[in-house]
């Protein structure tokens, strides 16, 4: 591949969802949350994450979705990158329905960034 491929396939945009739900739906809406939102992620972006942390009472799960630019990733959100596209069932299990997504630059990265795949 040559360098200037490579560079454009380097994560330069980084998108943030983040939703909350009840500790009683977090395993259901974690497997949902995978099929529904993770799933359909992994052939478009460079990368994706989710994570969770889990409280007495509730779990919030944030997703993060790597993008080499933000036409890149527009091709995927639509021409408003930061509109939030909900999933089908997103009203049945989050405690309020997210209403923006937050968009970052990515300035620096290093190490061993990534996680477990699913």
């Amino acid at each position: 591949m040559s360098q200037a491929r490579a560079d454009m396939l380097q994560p330069r945009i980084a998108r943030i969802w983040r939703g909350r739900t009840t500790a009683s739906k977090a395993d259901e809406y974690a497997r949902y949350l995978y099929e529904h939102g993770i799933r359909p992620l992994q052939d478009k972006a460079l990368g994706v994450q989710m994570l969770r942390e889990d409280r007495p009472s509730e779990t919030e799960f944030v997703t993060i979705s790597y993008w080499e630019s933000e036409e890149a990733m527009g091709r995927f959100a639509g021409e408003d990158p930061r509109r939030i596209h909900h999933l089908e069932r997103d009203a049945e299990f989050l405690v309020e329905l997210p209403d923006a997504v937050q968009i970052l630059t990515i300035v620096s990265s290093h190490g061993v960034t990534g996680g477990g795949s699913g």
